[in-house]
C-alpha cells in the first residue's frame, strides 16, 4: 500500500528477540541470521537485541549480552548481512524492583544507563503499577520505554492511564502485530490506533521472535499503518526517535500534528 506523502527511510527496530538460544526468540545462530536477513529485507538497518529479563528465562545473563551482540554482529558481517545489533533487554517489573543500579544499567539500550525497555505485564495491572515504575526506575534517572502497552487489558479498559504515564515522561512503544492485525475487533489494535491518534507513541517496533509463528519482522507494514494517520509522525516513530534512544540522547520533537481527520478514532472499549 502506498500512502501519499510518506518518504521511506531506513528503520530502527527497538524490540527484537534475535539473540540465539537464550529466551523464546531465535533458537540458534542459523535462525538468528535468517531473522537478521528478514529484518534487512524489511528495511531495518539497526536492531536492539532485547531478550526477556525475568525469572522464567534464566539463560539471559546480563554480563554476556554485549559480547553476544558482538559475536552476532561479526557473524552477520561475514555472511554479508548489513544489520547492526545493539544490546538491550526487555525487563520484567518484578526483576527491576530487585535489580541493582549496575544491573539496571546493563539492561538499558547500549548499556548507557539512559533508556530501559520495560515489559508491560500481561495480567491485570494493580493501581500501584505507576508508582512502582516511578519509584523503582524513573527515580534512578532512567527513561522508561513501555513495551506493547496496547496488549494490556487494564490499559484497554482505562487508556487514560497511558495518557498520565506519558505526561510524566514514560515513553510508549507500540508493536507491529497490533497495527497490522486484520481483526478490527481486536482490543490491541484499537488501543494501538488510539495511542497513535493522540500522538502518545514514541516508537514502533516489531517484537520479532525468530521462528516463532506470528511474529515476523514487519515494521514496514506497521509504519504504513501509522502513515495512514500521519506520514511524518510514522517516519519519526521508526527513525529519529529510536535513533535518539540508541544514542542515549533526548528525543527530538515529533513533527507537527497532521493526522488525517477521517482517521480519528473514538474510545471503542466497552464491556460486552
Amino acid at each position: 500500500m502506498h500512502v501519499e506523502g510518506i518518504v521511506t527511510v531506513a528503520m530502527i527496530d527497538l524490540h527484537c528477540h534475535i539473540l540465539p538460544g537464550i529466551d523464546d526468540g531465535s533458537t540458534d545462530a542459523d535462525e538468528a541470521c535468517a531473522l537478521a536477513r528478514a529484518l534487512v529485507a524489511d528495511g531495518v538497518t539497526a536492531v536492539a537485541a532485547t531478550p526477556h529479563l525475568r525469572e522464567d528465562h534464566p539463560a539471559v545473563r546480563l554480563g554476556e549480552l554485549a559480547e553476544s551482540c558482538r559475536t552476532l554482529n561479526t557473524s552477520l558481517a561475514a555472511a554479508g548481512v548489513s544489520l547492526t545489533v545493539i544490546p538491550g533487554a526487555e525487563v520484567d517489573l518484578l526483576w527491576a524492583l530487585q535489580a541493582s543500579p549496575e544491573d539496571l544499567q546493563l539492561a538499558t539500550y547500549g548499556q548507557m544507563g539512559r533508556y530501559l525497555l520495560l515489559e508491560t505485564p500481561y495480567g491485570p495491572l494493580p493501581d500501584t503499577f505507576e508508582r512502582m515504575v516511578f519509584e523503582s526506575l524513573t527515580s534512578r534517572g532512567l527513561t522508561v520505554l513501555l513495551a506493547h502497552p496496547e496488549r494490556s487489558g487494564s490499559f484497554q479498559r482505562n487508556p487514560s492511564r497511558l495518557t498520565d504515564l506519558a505526561a510524566r515522561g514514560v515513553l510508549l512503544q507500540v508493536t507491529a502485530p497490533a497495527l497490522v492485525s486484520t481483526d478490527r475487533r481486536s482490543g490491541s489494535r484499537r488501543l494501538a490506533l488510539w495511542i497513535l491518534e493522540r500522538r502518545l507513541a514514541h516508537a514502533l517496533a516489531s517484537d520479532s521472535h525468530g521462528g516463532m509463528d506470528g511474529r515476523p519482522p514487519n515494521l514496514s507494514a506497521a509504519r504504513q499503518a501509522a502513515a495512514a494517520i500521519d506520514p511524518a509522525y510514522a517516519e519519526w516513530l521508526v527513525s529519529e526517535a529510536p535513533a535518539a534512544v540508541l544514542a542515549g540522547e533526548p528525543l527530538p520533537a515529533a513533527p507537527a500534528d497532521k493526522a488525517v481527520p477521517s482517521q480519528r478514532f473514538r474510545l471503542p472499549w466497552r464491556r460486552r
